[in-house]
Parts: C-alpha cells; structure tokens; sequence
C-alpha cells in the first residue's frame, strides 16, 4: 500500500509502501509521554520503500529492551512522524500525519500491560461528532 503524509505546518513530507498489516497500536509509557494520549499508532515501513522530504528534528531515547531508537518530530510544529534504528533501516511511521490513517487499523496491540485502563470501556463513553456546546 502507497501511503503519504505531511506534518502539521507541511516542511516535512513523508512517502513510503508498507504492509497495512503492519499497522500496531503501542500503549507503552513512552508512547504515551511522547504522543500526549494513552497509545501510538504506526505502520512499519522498509528505508528503501521510504521517501522523506525536510529535515525532521532528532532525539534519540534508549528503549525499554536497551536498543537506541531514534524518535523523529518536525522541529517547526511537532508533528510526532516516526521512530527507527540508528542505521535507519526500518521506519515506524506514525499513522496520525498519513492521509491513509483511516485505513491503517492496528492488528496489534503491544504494551497491553502499560495501557490506560479506560480504553476498555469506550463503547460505554459519550461520544460527539465535534466539541459539544456548554
């Protein structure tokens, strides 16, 4: 599947073919920090397959198994865009800046001892179609 996506301001422009198969939800606590909410979406994609136009900013954490994993975000508005190894040989796309992310269901929940408790019980929560008024 061809999927393309840009940051929030559009300096950073991301193309790549990936497998929608690969589409995971994590619900570590790192992801939770780094995205704002109680999980992160992504897509897997190979470096060949994977086109990045701009200069993402860089910050490199070590992850819970002792490898360096390289968070990329746009350094102008801080679109979350992808996570990957030091040699950059494959991307973990961030589904939320794709246009595709509507047909990117995760498969796959990992982490599922770190998640928010709550997200269970979501069927049973209001839901409105844009802000309700007060």
């Amino acid at each position: 599947m061809k999927i393309e996506g840009k940051c929030h301001c559009g300096k950073i422009s991301i193309t790549a073919e990936v497998d929608p198969n690969t589409a995971t939800a994590c619900h570590c606590t790192d992801c939770q920090m780094f995205g704002g909410g109680p999980f992160r979406t992504v897509v897997v994609a190979k470096a060949e397959s994977t086109q990045i136009d701009g200069d993402p900013k860089e910050y490199t954490k070590i992850a819970e198994s002792g490898n360096p994993r390289i968070q990329a975000f746009c350094g102008e508005c801080g679109t979350s865009l992808y996570a990957t190894d030091l040699n950059k040989t494959v991307f973990n796309l961030r589904t939320g800046f794709l246009k595709q992310r509507e047909e990117l269901i995760p498969k796959k929940h990992i982490f599922g001892d770190s998640s928010a408790k709550w997200l269970k019980d979501l069927d049973q929560h209001q839901w409105f179609p844009k802000t309700p008024q007060q």
